[in-house]
């Protein structure tokens, strides 16, 4: 028992000290080849601390040379671009002032669910409120807002900005969703009038459609740019 306790104790801190000189960045802040290495990292370090017939020495020196190999492609990527790119790829643009980039979305294998989660993380409820979303190589969502909602600066304290709405997302990716219909009190018949309104005739083609409380309406029909109608829905729920 007390074997397997010093090399537990042993092999816990020769991986906090490998984890520690790959560098202090988080998980979700890692390159996919720092997220394949501290993966290989955690499941080989288990080896030598269940199985006492391997020598330590065997269990550490596979941590080291993983390590080494992480110092070696870091390296290289610092004096590469090309390098860089392939091992960690590019940022994407998903937004922009045309609306969703619907392609590079589909490229990055998210939907519109994702990319609207992402974009409430950084505080803004509607696409009209962001002029450029990008994907870093991270994974990381950078939202780059409009000027009109871009972080008050000290000239803007005594601003008398409106209190923000939450839309409600009507139809994501060609599929209407029925619980966001109720909770803004619209029927069947009232989206077909939307429909007309905004003159769609394939669903599939749709984006993107969502009504806030105000009745304004944000959509995208692939192959177009994104289109704002100010009050164009009535009677929606308050």
């Amino acid at each position: 028992m007390l074997t397997v306790f010093i090399r537990v104790l042993i092999i816990y801190i020769t991986v906090l000290v490998f984890l520690r000189l790959m560098g202090k960045r988080q998980i979700g802040e890692m390159q996919p080849y720092e997220v394949v290495i501290t993966l290989i990292i955690a499941d080989l370090a288990t080896l030598p601390m269940s199985d006492t017939n391997i020598p330590l020495l065997n269990g550490i020196l596979p941590l080291a040379i993983l390590v080494l190999i992480h110092y070696i492609i870091t390296f290289l990527t610092r004096k590469s671009v090309n390098i860089r790119r392939i091992m960690s790829g590019r940022p994407v643009v998903v937004v922009s002032p045309n609306g969703i980039e619907y392609k590079a979305l589909k490229d990055l294998n998210m939907n519109i669910d994702d990319l609207l989660e992402g974009i409430r993380q950084c505080n803004y409820y509607s696409l009209d409120q962001v002029l450029y979303v990008i994907v870093e190589t991270n994974g990381k969502l950078s939202v780059i807002p409009t000027s009109v909602n871009a972080p008050a600066t000290a000239q803007d304290v005594q601003a008398n900005n409106p209190e923000a709405q939450l839309p409600h997302v009507i139809v994501s990716d060609g599929k209407i969703i029925k619980e966001q219909m109720k909770e803004l009190n619209i029927n069947e018949q009232k989206l077909q009038q939307i429909f007309k309104k905004i003159k769609i005739e394939k669903l599939k083609d749709l984006i993107i459609l969502s009504i806030d409380q105000s009745g304004k309406i944000y959509y995208q029909i692939k192959g177009q740019k994104y289109q704002v109608m100010e009050n164009a829905v009535s009677g929606v729920q308050k």
